[in-house]
């Protein structure tokens, strides 16, 4: 080039940006817009159905066990969980009552089930999926979005040792609770169960109490939570799946129980948390399995109903320092007055004692028809002072010896004055039963033992004519 000649200048090359860069920039979008939804969906096609599930295409890549589905065709757009992943097709059991799903319909998914616990959520009944089911306005979303499980580690979680008073004094005497236990009232249908749930749900010494009313009948649950419960539904969180709902539904309401009891735990509360029941829980769960083609193991229930039971109950119970506990009342229907059958078994190894109700006791007309002979409290000993300990003892050996002659005495092959240790039992085991016998119109009992002692005192004095 020569000089006076203007230079001619290489057009300057523009510099591309970085795929990573391009990525990080759609980020930033998708996070102005919430979760994306609006710009991103990912999703699949439904290619078969069957009257519980149905099955999609297209999501097995990016799905997860337990996320969230949206299915959208002439019904409108349904919800279901994603319950089992294939190399090529994922398997959906819809929260509704049978899956309105059609060949191609689209399925996008929505990930896990969030759920945001709220203080106004007491006095309020919702569903297995967080929405208001008593006509009241919509619910309050708290800030703490919990989609996982917040169980305390074992060497983390406080030790349990201090007793409180439910006011059933069969309860109280022979079975005492302390706060972060967890008891199981084992029953079979009819035989008042629900009606005993309900006086141990108007304890006193909770701040909050949160039921879960799993495959109740429909017309009972309004009955339940009105009459049963009554004043104590001011500070009561009410979850109900009915036997009528999906499977799903029904498996999917005691963990939302779960998750708002232990929100309010985390906040420092003494939480207590009715769940009726887990038997059919379980039931759900057998639903669920068999219908992804599961095998089951024991009558009719497949492995990982018996994997279920343990992941969900251990969450109740004392929380970690410095936060508050999970006291939970657990029933269980025994099926066909079965105390042994799978679950009823499975469950009583995990809880911390069981309450028996027996049906002959209800026939004879007590209640609550507690068997204090079969009930247990594994953490009586906190509860009871050596004194109390020691009378406990001897009222149970005395009702055995007058349950064991009670066919003897039917005979008329009694005869008092041999036996001096069965004369009493014969006298005050019957005054004994009067004592315990409670409903849920009675006061509760404050002191259990003195009122146990006041009346053998005033039926053996007015036998004796003093």
């Amino acid at each position: 080039m020569t000089s006076g000649q203007p230079s001619i200048r290489a057009p300057e090359r523009q510099v591309q940006p970085a795929p990573e860069d391009r990525l990080a920039a759609l980020e930033r979008v998708i996070r102005r817009f919430g979760n994306g939804d609006g710009l991103v969906k990912r999703g699949g096609l439904v290619t078969e159905v069957t009257p519980t599930h149905y099955k999609v295409r297209g999501l097995s890549d990016f799905a997860r066990l337990g996320d969230i589905v949206e299915q959208r065709g002439q019904a409108g757009a349904r919800r279901g969980e994603i319950v089992k992943i294939s190399r090529d097709e994922v398997v959906v059991a819809p929260f509704e009552r049978s899956a309105d799903a059609g060949i191609g319909d689209a399925v996008f998914r929505r990930g896990p089930l969030a759920v945001a616990p709220h203080g106004s959520w007491r006095g309020r009944t919702i569903d297995a999926l967080t929405r208001a089911i008593d006509g009241g306005p919509p619910l309050i979303r708290g800030d703490d979005l919990s989609d996982g499980v917040t169980t305390p580690g074992a060497m983390a979680r406080q030790r349990v040792g201090t007793a409180f008073m439910t006011g059933v004094k069969v309860i109280d005497i022979f079975t005492p609770l302390c706060f972060g236990q967890r008891m199981g009232v084992f029953a079979g249908s009819g035989v008042g169960k629900s009606t005993l749930l309900a006086m141990l749900a108007g304890a006193d010494a909770f701040d909050t109490v949160v039921v879960a009313l799993i495959g109740e009948r429909g017309r009972e649950v309004r009955e339940f939570l009105e009459d049963t419960i009554g004043d104590s539904m001011a500070k009561t969180v009410a979850v109900v799946a009915t036997s009528d709902e999906s499977a799903m539904m029904r498996r999917r309401a005691p963990d939302t129980a779960m998750r708002v009891a232990e929100h309010f735990r985390d906040q420092g509360q003494r939480v207590l948390l009715v769940l009726d029941s887990i038997t059919r829980f379980a039931h759900a769960l057998r639903e669920v399995a068999t219908g992804t083609g599961e095998p089951p193991v024991a009558r009719g229930y497949p492995a990982s109903v018996f994997t279920e039971l343990p992941k969900l109950l251990e969450r109740a119970g004392p929380g970690a320092e410095g936060k508050g506990s999970i006291t939970a009342i657990i029933s269980v229907l025994v099926d066909g007055d079965d105390h042994n059958d799978p679950v009823a078994d499975s469950v009583r190894g995990i809880l911390d004692g069981h309450v028996v109700l027996d049906r002959a006791i209800a026939e004879q007309g007590r209640y609550p028809p507690v068997n204090p002979l079969s009930s247990i409290s594994r953490l009586a000993g906190k509860a009871w002072s050596a004194e109390q300990r020691a009378l406990v003892t001897r009222l149970k050996s005395m009702i055995s010896r007058f349950e064991d002659t009670r066919d003897i005495r039917l005979l008329g092959a009694y005869q008092g004055g041999v036996d001096a240790e069965l004369d009493i039992a014969v006298r005050q085991v019957p005054l004994i039963y009067e004592a315990l016998t409670q409903s849920p119109r009675d006061r509760p009992s404050t002191d259990p033992f003195s009122d146990l002692a006041r009346h053998l005192k005033g039926k053996l004095n007015a036998e004796s004519g003093d």
